[in-house]
């Protein structure tokens, strides 16, 4: 067995961390009587993949048929998958979406099935290139599918490839893709990098419109999320859960299948990046300057395109195919499995560097907005049970958080940075204030339905994922960022670690415990 997730104090001898910072990488020296926190090494992988998903297919779980007995001739069947935004960084190919849907594939041909459609989950992400559609389903499938219009990438805004299902009994508006709503069967093929990942949340979420999304994709849905990790928690988890019963109560019907992956996240020449730093060996510190300080004198265009081309040596830990909510219980396991690292106690003060990546600019730049979503939104909600960070302490982010938007992907982004947050940073001032206005937007519409552009309102929503961490938190300091655009989010800038460290002390007190969590590789922290 791998060893288990670990958790440091730190002392006088104890060398430096490393901390991510965008597109490179530090070392920093943290203050005796800290915490690292470090994730658990890889699971072995399963040794034939292919053959598991073969087995998954034929042994569902819950009270769902196996597949070749669901598919018959004549039928209409959809398979859809889950967008670039999964995994992070991509994964080296064969991806797990191409082997899993080449498998259902060959048994729709041996099931005579000859009306079958891809679709891309997208929910209100930018459309993905030709080139990651390739990369997501290999070879075969892109050249049989997307030369005959087989292969769509889902629209929430054009009306007549949506079809309404109702509402819930709280309410909420479930609308989805018409084709899938339309099919016999959807095979839905979902990779949980995550616990929030897949269950109802992939169908309920990733095919649906904004008219669905406004209901769980809210400030209200994010402050009682107490976690997003947490699905008994999270507000978020129960509002796909209703949507997703009502979904099946109209006759929908899905067949589920879900994937989970180690964490073996960088290739052998970054493999120093999931160590911990004392067992180095003379060929890891070597790799570290060497790399680090190339990146240092590599033009950000360039690094950034480095780092982008990082395919990780991800391996296949689990399938499991059937019944959506079967299928979850035992995915969410598996997730736990390989990240769930036990941490005894809160901490006054949450260090964490922040990588060049997250679900939102794969192949794209990481702007100030996306910088706070991906600390607060997602690196602060690393937890089950309470947070990291006691209420009232301090998050200390590490990144460059450079003024920059990519144009094509981010146009809405450039505008809410320029607009919204000049004007208030108060999450329900904006929902009350800004969001219907960008949501309807007919140019940014026109964006997101014929280029790579997010959707209008999606900064809206990465606000909102922060809201819980804002509202829990009395300080957020970023080091290292660029200060004006730190400042345009609300936060407080610092040129090193060691101010950084002074500044929280103004709000948390002397002495403070601190804690830093080294991600990537992902990790969960079980607070007790």
């Amino acid at each position: 067995m791998p060893r288990p997730g670990f958790v440091l104090d730190v002392d006088r001898s104890t060398p430096p961390t490393l901390f991510w910072h965008g597109e490179g990488y530090r070392l920093e020296q943290l203050p005796p009587g800290s915490r690292v926190i470090y994730p658990p090494e890889p699971l072995a992988g399963l040794p034939d993949p292919d053959a598991a998903i073969r087995h998954a297919l034929r042994n569902p779980l819950g009270d769902s048929a196996p597949l070749p007995d669901l598919l018959r001739p004549g039928m209409r069947l959809t398979i859809c998958f889950d967008d670039v935004s999964l995994p992070l960084p991509p994964m080296k190919g064969p991806d797990v979406r191409q082997r899993v849907i080449e498998a259902v594939l060959d048994v729709a041909a041996e099931k005579g099935v000859d009306d079958v459609q891809l679709v891309a989950a997208l929910a209100l992400h930018r459309r993905m290139t030709d080139d990651e559609l390739r990369h997501a389903l290999g070879d075969r499938v892109f050249d049989a599918f997307a030369p005959n219009g087989l292969l769509t990438q889902h629209d929430a805004e054009d009306p007549d490839n949506l079809t309404f299902l109702g509402q819930t009994e709280q309410g909420e508006d479930v609308e989805i893709n018409k084709r899938a709503a339309t099919s016999d069967l959807i095979v839905y093929v979902n990779i949980n990098l995550v616990a929030m990942d897949g269950g109802h949340k992939s169908v309920a979420t990733g095919l649906s419109s904004y008219r669905s999304l406004r209901h769980h994709h809210n400030v209200r849905t994010m402050q009682h999320s107490r976690s997003f990790m947490d699905q008994h928690r999270s507000e978020l988890h129960s509002s796909n859960w209703r949507m997703g019963k009502l979904i099946a109560a109209s006759g929908v019907k899905v067949f589920q299948i879900e994937t989970t992956l180690n964490n073996r996240t960088f290739p052998d020449q970054f493999s120093f990046l999931s160590k911990r730093e004392w067992e180095w060996s003379a060929k890891d510190r070597a790799l570290f300057a060497a790399s680090s300080k190339a990146l240092d004198r590599t033009p950000t265009r360039l690094s950034r395109q480095i780092l982008h081309g990082i395919r990780s040596p991800y391996d296949l830990t689990s399938v499991q195919a059937g019944e959506v909510e079967a299928v979850h219980a035992q995915t969410t396991e598996h997730v736990y499995r390989q990240q769930l690292v036990e941490v005894s106690g809160q901490t006054d003060v949450l260090t964490m560097g922040l990588p060049y990546i997250c679900p939102y600019n794969v192949n794209s730049v990481m702007n100030p907005i996306l910088v706070m979503c991906l600390g607060l939104g997602y690196f602060f909600n690393l937890y089950r049970g309470k947070p990291l960070v006691r209420e009232g302490g301090a998050v200390i982010m590490s990144h460059p958080t450079p003024w920059e938007f990519h144009p094509v992907h981010h146009p809405s982004y450039i505008d809410f940075f320029d607009e919204v947050l000049a004007d208030t940073t108060d999450p329900l001032e904006i929902e009350k204030t800004y969001e219907e206005r960008y949501a309807t937007d007919p140019w940014y519409v026109h964006l997101y339905r014929t280029t790579n552009a997010y959707h209008g309102v999606h900064p809206f929503y990465m606000w909102y994922w922060g809201a819980h961490a804002m509202q829990h938190l009395g300080a957020v300091i970023i080091v290292g960022g660029d200060p004006k655009a730190v400042r345009r989010l609300g936060f407080k800038p610092a040129s090193t670690l060691r101010d950084a460290l002074e500044m929280a002390e103004d709000v948390v007190g002397r002495d403070p415990s601190i804690t830093h969590v080294h991600t990537p590789p992902l990790l969960l922290a079980d607070v007790r």
